[in-house]
Protein backbone atom coordinates (compact mmCIF):
# COMPACT_ATOMS: atom_id res chain seq x y z
CA UNK A 1 0.00 0.00 0.00
CA UNK A 2 1.56 3.21 -0.77
CA UNK A 3 0.39 4.66 2.78
CA UNK A 4 3.48 2.42 4.34
CA UNK A 5 5.93 4.59 2.56
CA UNK A 6 4.32 8.15 3.57
CA UNK A 7 3.10 7.23 7.31
CA UNK A 8 5.78 7.36 10.25
CA UNK A 9 6.95 4.40 11.87
CA UNK A 10 5.09 4.82 15.27
CA UNK A 11 1.88 3.21 13.49
CA UNK A 12 1.06 0.20 15.84
CA UNK A 13 -2.55 -1.12 15.10
CA UNK A 14 -2.31 -1.02 11.15
CA UNK A 15 0.86 -3.52 12.27
CA UNK A 16 -1.67 -5.65 13.96
CA UNK A 17 -3.87 -5.24 11.19
CA UNK A 18 -2.90 -4.86 7.68
CA UNK A 19 -5.89 -4.10 5.86
CA UNK A 20 -7.25 -1.07 4.43
CA UNK A 21 -10.36 -0.34 5.99
CA UNK A 22 -13.35 1.49 4.24
CA UNK A 23 -16.85 0.41 5.79
CA UNK A 24 -18.01 0.08 9.23
CA UNK A 25 -21.20 -0.68 10.89
CA UNK A 26 -22.16 -1.13 14.20
CA UNK A 27 -19.61 -4.43 14.79
CA UNK A 28 -18.68 -5.66 11.35
CA UNK A 29 -15.80 -4.03 9.92
CA UNK A 30 -14.94 -4.26 5.86
CA UNK A 31 -12.26 -3.46 3.67
CA UNK A 32 -11.71 -2.17 0.14
CA UNK A 33 -11.50 -5.59 -0.70
CA UNK A 34 -14.85 -6.73 0.62
CA UNK A 35 -13.08 -8.44 3.75
CA UNK A 36 -15.44 -8.51 6.33
CA UNK A 37 -14.47 -9.15 10.08
CA UNK A 38 -16.57 -9.21 13.34
CA UNK A 39 -14.91 -6.23 15.84
CA UNK A 40 -13.98 -7.26 19.74
CA UNK A 41 -11.39 -4.26 19.48
CA UNK A 42 -14.07 -0.98 19.24
CA UNK A 43 -11.74 0.67 19.00
CA UNK A 44 -9.61 0.44 21.61
CA UNK A 45 -13.17 1.22 23.91
CA UNK A 46 -13.90 4.21 21.52
CA UNK A 47 -16.88 2.85 20.27
CA UNK A 48 -19.02 0.90 23.22
CA UNK A 49 -22.45 1.96 20.89
CA UNK A 50 -21.01 0.78 17.68
CA UNK A 51 -19.66 2.23 14.17
CA UNK A 52 -22.22 4.48 12.62
CA UNK A 53 -24.52 4.11 15.58
CA UNK A 54 -27.77 5.04 13.54
CA UNK A 55 -29.38 6.98 16.20
CA UNK A 56 -26.90 8.95 16.87
CA UNK A 57 -25.69 9.75 13.14
CA UNK A 58 -28.78 11.18 12.23
CA UNK A 59 -28.46 13.88 15.38
CA UNK A 60 -24.99 14.69 14.10
CA UNK A 61 -26.11 14.88 10.50
CA UNK A 62 -28.75 17.27 12.04
CA UNK A 63 -26.63 19.10 13.36
CA UNK A 64 -24.31 19.78 9.99
CA UNK A 65 -27.10 20.45 8.12
CA UNK A 66 -28.36 23.10 10.18
CA UNK A 67 -24.60 25.34 9.45
CA UNK A 68 -24.51 25.29 13.59
CA UNK A 69 -21.78 26.02 14.88
CA UNK A 70 -18.59 23.19 14.57
CA UNK A 71 -15.34 24.78 16.13
CA UNK A 72 -16.15 27.18 19.78
CA UNK A 73 -13.35 26.44 22.19
CA UNK A 74 -15.20 26.98 25.41
CA UNK A 75 -17.92 29.19 24.19
CA UNK A 76 -21.22 29.16 25.30
CA UNK A 77 -23.11 27.23 22.74
CA UNK A 78 -26.57 25.28 22.58
CA UNK A 79 -24.32 22.03 21.79
CA UNK A 80 -22.48 22.32 24.57
CA UNK A 81 -25.43 22.88 27.02
CA UNK A 82 -27.62 20.57 26.03
CA UNK A 83 -24.95 17.90 26.62
CA UNK A 84 -23.77 19.22 30.07
CA UNK A 85 -27.44 19.54 30.94
CA UNK A 86 -28.32 15.72 29.63
CA UNK A 87 -25.60 14.61 31.46
CA UNK A 88 -26.47 16.01 34.79
CA UNK A 89 -29.84 14.80 33.99
CA UNK A 90 -29.28 11.21 32.84
CA UNK A 91 -26.12 10.23 34.68
CA UNK A 92 -25.29 12.93 37.72
CA UNK A 93 -28.50 13.18 39.48
CA UNK A 94 -29.78 9.53 39.38
CA UNK A 95 -26.55 8.44 40.93
CA UNK A 96 -26.50 11.17 42.92
CA UNK A 97 -23.22 12.62 42.33
CA UNK A 98 -22.69 15.82 42.60
CA UNK A 99 -19.93 17.23 39.87
CA UNK A 100 -18.98 20.35 38.23
CA UNK A 101 -17.86 19.19 34.29
CA UNK A 102 -14.85 20.16 32.29
CA UNK A 103 -14.28 19.79 28.68
CA UNK A 104 -10.35 19.31 28.08
CA UNK A 105 -8.53 18.59 25.19
CA UNK A 106 -9.94 16.36 22.74
CA UNK A 107 -8.14 13.16 24.16
CA UNK A 108 -8.36 10.80 27.29
CA UNK A 109 -4.59 11.56 28.26
CA UNK A 110 -5.62 15.34 28.09
CA UNK A 111 -8.26 14.78 30.88
CA UNK A 112 -5.59 12.84 32.88
CA UNK A 113 -3.38 16.03 32.85
CA UNK A 114 -5.79 18.05 33.76
CA UNK A 115 -6.97 16.01 36.64
CA UNK A 116 -3.22 16.02 37.93
CA UNK A 117 -2.73 19.71 37.55
CA UNK A 118 -6.35 20.42 39.66
CA UNK A 119 -5.37 17.92 42.35
CA UNK A 120 -1.86 19.24 42.73
CA UNK A 121 -3.58 23.08 43.06
CA UNK A 122 -6.04 22.33 45.21
CA UNK A 123 -3.84 20.16 47.35
CA UNK A 124 -1.02 22.32 47.46
CA UNK A 125 1.39 18.75 47.16
CA UNK A 126 3.60 17.26 43.80
CA UNK A 127 3.12 13.40 44.43
CA UNK A 128 0.81 11.13 42.63
CA UNK A 129 0.42 7.53 43.81
CA UNK A 130 -0.73 4.93 41.13
CA UNK A 131 -0.61 1.12 40.48
CA UNK A 132 1.46 -1.58 38.68
CA UNK A 133 -0.48 -2.22 35.34
CA UNK A 134 -2.01 1.36 34.75
CA UNK A 135 -2.40 2.55 31.57
CA UNK A 136 -3.37 6.27 31.84
CA UNK A 137 -2.01 7.65 28.72
CA UNK A 138 1.11 9.21 26.95
CA UNK A 139 1.86 12.67 27.80
CA UNK A 140 4.53 13.39 29.92
CA UNK A 141 2.35 13.67 33.11
CA UNK A 142 -0.45 10.69 32.50
CA UNK A 143 2.94 8.64 30.97
CA UNK A 144 4.53 9.32 34.56
CA UNK A 145 1.59 7.24 35.57
CA UNK A 146 1.37 4.45 32.97
CA UNK A 147 2.92 1.68 34.63
CA UNK A 148 5.08 -0.09 31.19
CA UNK A 149 8.34 0.71 30.12
CA UNK A 150 8.15 0.06 26.74
CA UNK A 151 5.90 3.31 27.05
CA UNK A 152 7.89 5.39 28.97
CA UNK A 153 11.10 4.81 26.95
CA UNK A 154 9.41 7.09 24.99
CA UNK A 155 9.45 9.94 26.88
CA UNK A 156 12.81 10.78 26.51
CA UNK A 157 13.15 12.29 29.68
CA UNK A 158 12.46 11.56 33.41
CA UNK A 159 9.14 10.83 34.67
CA UNK A 160 9.05 12.10 37.80
CA UNK A 161 6.78 12.93 40.49
CA UNK A 162 4.81 9.33 40.86
CA UNK A 163 5.00 6.24 43.36
CA UNK A 164 3.52 3.11 41.91
CA UNK A 165 2.43 0.58 44.39
CA UNK A 166 1.14 -3.08 43.80
CA UNK A 167 -2.76 -3.21 42.07
CA UNK A 168 -4.72 -5.74 44.17
CA UNK A 169 -7.05 -8.09 43.34
CA UNK A 170 -7.73 -10.96 45.11
CA UNK A 171 -9.89 -10.27 48.58
CA UNK A 172 -6.93 -12.22 50.27
CA UNK A 173 -4.52 -9.34 49.56
CA UNK A 174 -6.37 -6.40 50.38
CA UNK A 175 -6.68 -5.68 53.98
CA UNK A 176 -2.58 -5.84 54.22
CA UNK A 177 -2.10 -3.86 51.28
CA UNK A 178 -4.49 -1.11 52.96
CA UNK A 179 -2.76 -2.03 56.24
CA UNK A 180 0.73 -1.11 54.71
CA UNK A 181 -0.47 2.02 52.83
CA UNK A 182 -1.50 3.51 55.66
CA UNK A 183 1.34 2.92 57.83
CA UNK A 184 3.47 4.20 54.99
CA UNK A 185 1.14 7.38 55.13
CA UNK A 186 1.11 7.69 58.67
CA UNK A 187 4.70 7.09 59.33
CA UNK A 188 7.64 10.19 59.28
CA UNK A 189 9.87 8.32 58.83
CA UNK A 190 8.42 6.21 55.89
CA UNK A 191 10.75 8.54 53.32
CA UNK A 192 7.14 8.81 51.15
CA UNK A 193 5.89 12.51 51.68
CA UNK A 194 1.83 12.62 51.64
CA UNK A 195 0.98 12.79 47.93
CA UNK A 196 -1.71 14.93 46.45
CA UNK A 197 -3.84 11.91 44.62
CA UNK A 198 -4.29 8.60 44.35
CA UNK A 199 -5.01 7.47 40.59
CA UNK A 200 -5.90 4.10 39.06
CA UNK A 201 -8.10 2.57 37.04
CA UNK A 202 -11.06 0.10 38.86
CA UNK A 203 -10.56 -2.40 36.07
CA UNK A 204 -6.70 -2.16 34.53
CA UNK A 205 -7.67 -2.49 30.93
CA UNK A 206 -4.75 -2.27 28.40
CA UNK A 207 -2.63 -3.89 31.79
CA UNK A 208 -4.17 -6.95 31.10
CA UNK A 209 -7.71 -7.15 32.34
CA UNK A 210 -7.12 -6.79 36.16
CA UNK A 211 -10.34 -6.12 38.07
CA UNK A 212 -9.55 -4.39 41.50
CA UNK A 213 -11.18 -5.87 44.73
CA UNK A 214 -14.24 -3.89 45.49
CA UNK A 215 -13.05 -3.80 49.40
CA UNK A 216 -9.78 -2.21 48.12
CA UNK A 217 -11.52 0.32 46.19
CA UNK A 218 -13.75 1.30 49.44
CA UNK A 219 -10.28 1.24 51.55
CA UNK A 220 -8.67 3.41 49.25
CA UNK A 221 -11.35 5.53 49.62
CA UNK A 222 -11.53 5.74 53.51
CA UNK A 223 -7.62 5.84 53.52
CA UNK A 224 -7.86 9.31 51.09
CA UNK A 225 -10.48 10.26 53.63
CA UNK A 226 -8.42 9.91 56.67
CA UNK A 227 -5.28 11.91 54.61
CA UNK A 228 -6.66 14.26 52.90
CA UNK A 229 -5.92 13.09 49.56
CA UNK A 230 -7.89 12.94 46.43
CA UNK A 231 -9.30 9.79 44.86
CA UNK A 232 -9.20 9.80 41.09
CA UNK A 233 -10.61 7.22 38.92
CA UNK A 234 -9.90 7.00 34.86
CA UNK A 235 -12.94 5.60 33.35
CA UNK A 236 -11.66 6.55 29.83
CA UNK A 237 -11.57 2.78 28.75
CA UNK A 238 -13.71 1.41 31.27
CA UNK A 239 -16.61 3.90 31.22
CA UNK A 240 -19.92 4.59 29.79
CA UNK A 241 -21.28 1.38 30.42
CA UNK A 242 -18.11 -0.91 29.48
CA UNK A 243 -18.59 -2.80 32.62
CA UNK A 244 -21.90 -3.09 33.00
CA UNK A 245 -22.29 0.02 35.18
CA UNK A 246 -22.65 3.45 33.49
CA UNK A 247 -19.39 3.93 35.68
CA UNK A 248 -17.12 1.02 36.57
CA UNK A 249 -16.75 2.27 40.21
CA UNK A 250 -20.07 2.22 40.94
CA UNK A 251 -19.83 -1.49 42.23
CA UNK A 252 -17.59 -0.90 44.91
CA UNK A 253 -20.37 1.86 46.01
CA UNK A 254 -17.32 4.68 46.45
CA UNK A 255 -17.69 8.37 45.25
CA UNK A 256 -14.32 9.66 43.83
CA UNK A 257 -13.25 13.00 43.80
CA UNK A 258 -12.24 13.28 39.93
CA UNK A 259 -13.28 10.69 37.59
CA UNK A 260 -11.88 11.19 33.69
CA UNK A 261 -13.92 10.27 30.73
CA UNK A 262 -13.46 9.83 26.80
CA UNK A 263 -13.06 7.16 23.96
CA UNK A 264 -16.85 6.82 24.39
CA UNK A 265 -18.22 9.57 25.55
CA UNK A 266 -18.68 11.10 22.40
CA UNK A 267 -20.83 8.22 21.25
CA UNK A 268 -19.07 8.08 17.43
CA UNK A 269 -15.64 7.75 17.99
CA UNK A 270 -15.56 11.89 17.80
CA UNK A 271 -12.68 13.19 20.15
CA UNK A 272 -14.23 14.44 23.47
CA UNK A 273 -12.52 14.50 26.92
CA UNK A 274 -13.94 15.15 30.49
CA UNK A 275 -12.81 15.70 33.93
CA UNK A 276 -15.60 15.17 36.67
CA UNK A 277 -14.76 16.88 40.14
CA UNK A 278 -16.36 17.67 43.55
CA UNK A 279 -17.14 21.22 43.31
CA UNK A 280 -14.90 22.33 46.18
CA UNK A 281 -12.47 21.35 43.65
CA UNK A 282 -12.79 23.84 41.13
CA UNK A 283 -10.33 26.42 42.01
CA UNK A 284 -8.61 26.61 38.67
CA UNK A 285 -8.52 30.22 37.11
CA UNK A 286 -10.31 30.96 33.66
CA UNK A 287 -7.99 29.78 31.16
CA UNK A 288 -5.49 28.21 33.71
CA UNK A 289 -5.80 24.97 31.60
CA UNK A 290 -7.47 24.97 27.96
CA UNK A 291 -7.19 23.69 24.74
CA UNK A 292 -7.90 24.89 21.14
CA UNK A 293 -10.05 21.45 20.75
CA UNK A 294 -11.49 21.67 23.96
CA UNK A 295 -15.17 22.64 22.82
CA UNK A 296 -15.78 19.72 20.44
CA UNK A 297 -19.21 20.65 19.27
CA UNK A 298 -20.22 17.61 17.26
CA UNK A 299 -18.66 15.89 20.36
CA UNK A 300 -21.05 17.26 22.39
CA UNK A 301 -24.03 16.17 19.88
CA UNK A 302 -22.84 12.62 19.80
CA UNK A 303 -22.39 12.77 23.54
CA UNK A 304 -25.78 14.03 24.00
CA UNK A 305 -27.55 11.58 21.53
CA UNK A 306 -25.56 8.86 23.09
CA UNK A 307 -26.90 9.50 26.90
CA UNK A 308 -30.56 9.46 25.68
CA UNK A 309 -29.81 6.30 23.70
CA UNK A 310 -27.81 4.48 26.69
CA UNK A 311 -30.65 4.81 28.92
CA UNK A 312 -33.98 4.38 26.49
CA UNK A 313 -32.01 1.29 25.37
CA UNK A 314 -31.32 0.22 28.71
CA UNK A 315 -28.08 -0.25 27.52
CA UNK A 316 -26.22 -1.18 31.07
CA UNK A 317 -28.29 -4.55 31.61
CA UNK A 318 -28.05 -5.59 28.13
CA UNK A 319 -24.37 -5.07 28.53
CA UNK A 320 -24.47 -7.56 31.30
CA UNK A 321 -26.49 -10.23 29.78
CA UNK A 322 -23.94 -9.81 27.12
CA UNK A 323 -20.99 -10.44 29.48
CA UNK A 324 -22.53 -13.48 31.63
CA UNK A 325 -22.82 -14.65 28.05
CA UNK A 326 -18.92 -14.34 27.53
CA UNK A 327 -18.58 -15.20 30.95
CA UNK A 328 -20.40 -18.48 30.36
CA UNK A 329 -18.61 -19.08 27.35
CA UNK A 330 -14.79 -18.66 28.83
CA UNK A 331 -15.94 -20.52 32.06
CA UNK A 332 -17.47 -23.63 30.18
CA UNK A 333 -15.84 -23.71 26.95
CA UNK A 334 -12.44 -22.53 26.42
CA UNK A 335 -10.82 -22.62 29.97
CA UNK A 336 -11.19 -26.07 29.90
CA UNK A 337 -9.26 -26.53 27.35
CA UNK A 338 -6.00 -26.31 29.34
CA UNK A 339 -5.41 -26.14 33.14
CA UNK A 340 -3.30 -22.73 33.04
CA UNK A 341 -5.62 -20.83 30.95
CA UNK A 342 -6.90 -17.67 32.87
CA UNK A 343 -10.03 -15.35 32.39
CA UNK A 344 -11.01 -12.27 34.02
CA UNK A 345 -13.81 -9.48 33.35
CA UNK A 346 -16.65 -7.69 33.65
CA UNK A 347 -19.63 -6.35 31.33
CA UNK A 348 -17.73 -6.58 28.29
CA UNK A 349 -14.45 -6.19 28.88
CA UNK A 350 -12.70 -9.58 29.99
CA UNK A 351 -9.21 -10.83 28.85
CA UNK A 352 -7.75 -14.60 28.01
CA UNK A 353 -4.41 -14.67 29.94
CA UNK A 354 -2.20 -17.20 28.37
CA UNK A 355 1.10 -16.28 30.88
CA UNK A 356 0.76 -19.34 32.87
CA UNK A 357 1.04 -21.28 29.67
CA UNK A 358 3.49 -19.14 27.33
CA UNK A 359 2.38 -15.66 26.64
CA UNK A 360 4.12 -16.01 23.37
CA UNK A 361 0.53 -18.11 22.60
CA UNK A 362 -1.90 -14.85 22.85
CA UNK A 363 0.30 -13.37 19.70
CA UNK A 364 -0.45 -16.42 17.80
CA UNK A 365 -4.11 -16.72 18.62
CA UNK A 366 -4.52 -13.10 17.60
CA UNK A 367 -3.15 -13.46 14.31
CA UNK A 368 -5.13 -16.87 13.57
CA UNK A 369 -8.44 -14.67 14.93
CA UNK A 370 -7.60 -12.07 12.31
CA UNK A 371 -7.10 -14.73 9.76
CA UNK A 372 -10.25 -16.24 10.33
CA UNK A 373 -12.50 -12.63 10.00
CA UNK A 374 -12.43 -11.32 14.39
CA UNK A 375 -10.55 -8.01 14.61
CA UNK A 376 -8.82 -8.59 18.53
CA UNK A 377 -6.01 -6.92 19.93
CA UNK A 378 -3.96 -7.95 23.18
CA UNK A 379 -2.73 -6.83 26.85
CA UNK A 380 -0.86 -7.03 29.86
CA UNK A 381 2.79 -7.79 30.47
CA UNK A 382 4.37 -8.99 27.71
CA UNK A 383 1.01 -9.32 25.28
CA UNK A 384 0.19 -12.37 26.87
CA UNK A 385 -3.26 -11.54 27.19
CA UNK A 386 -6.12 -11.54 24.27
CA UNK A 387 -8.55 -8.81 24.96
CA UNK A 388 -12.34 -9.07 24.44
CA UNK A 389 -13.86 -5.34 23.88
CA UNK A 390 -16.73 -5.49 21.36
CA UNK A 391 -19.29 -2.81 20.80
CA UNK A 392 -21.69 -3.18 23.76
CA UNK A 393 -24.46 -3.29 20.69
CA UNK A 394 -22.74 -5.90 19.41
CA UNK A 395 -26.06 -8.35 18.42
CA UNK A 396 -25.82 -11.97 20.18
CA UNK A 397 -25.66 -13.99 17.39
CA UNK A 398 -22.40 -11.90 15.89
CA UNK A 399 -20.96 -12.30 19.74
CA UNK A 400 -21.17 -16.18 19.79
CA UNK A 401 -19.88 -15.75 16.21
CA UNK A 402 -16.62 -14.25 17.17
CA UNK A 403 -16.50 -16.42 20.20
CA UNK A 404 -16.46 -19.34 18.14
CA UNK A 405 -13.82 -18.31 16.24
CA UNK A 406 -11.52 -17.31 19.47
CA UNK A 407 -12.17 -20.84 20.83
CA UNK A 408 -11.39 -22.80 17.56
CA UNK A 409 -8.06 -20.30 17.02
CA UNK A 410 -7.32 -21.25 20.90
CA UNK A 411 -7.90 -24.56 20.50
CA UNK A 412 -5.70 -25.17 17.23
CA UNK A 413 -2.74 -22.98 18.96
CA UNK A 414 -2.67 -25.25 21.85
CA UNK A 415 -2.66 -28.59 19.60
CA UNK A 416 0.42 -27.13 17.44
CA UNK A 417 2.32 -26.08 20.32
CA UNK A 418 2.11 -29.62 21.75
CA UNK A 419 0.07 -27.83 25.11
CA UNK A 420 -2.59 -30.13 26.72
CA UNK A 421 -5.81 -29.98 24.87
CA UNK A 422 -9.12 -30.93 25.62
CA UNK A 423 -11.07 -30.72 22.89
CA UNK A 424 -14.58 -32.37 22.73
Amino acid sequence: MVIQSLEANVVSYAKSFPFQFDFAKNATLMTTDQREFIDFFAGAGALNFGHNNPYIKKQILAYLNEDRIIHGLDLDTTARAEFFVTFHKEILQPKNLDYKIMSCGPTGTNAVEAALKLARKATGRQNILAFSGGFHGMSLGALALTSDQASRKGAGVPLNFVTHLPFVESAVDTQLALKNLRELLADDHSGMELPAAIMLETVQAEGGVHVADSEWLRGLRSICDEFGILLLIDEIQTGVGRTGSFFSFERAGIVPDMVMLSKSISGFGLPLSLVLFKPELDVFNPGEHNGTFRGNQLGFVGATAALKFYVAQELSLLTETKGKLVEEFLTQQLIPLHPQLQMRGLGLLWGIDFSEIDSQLAKKVQQLCVSQGLIIELAGRKDAVLKLLPPLTIPKAQLRAGLKIIFSAVATVLQEERHICKVS
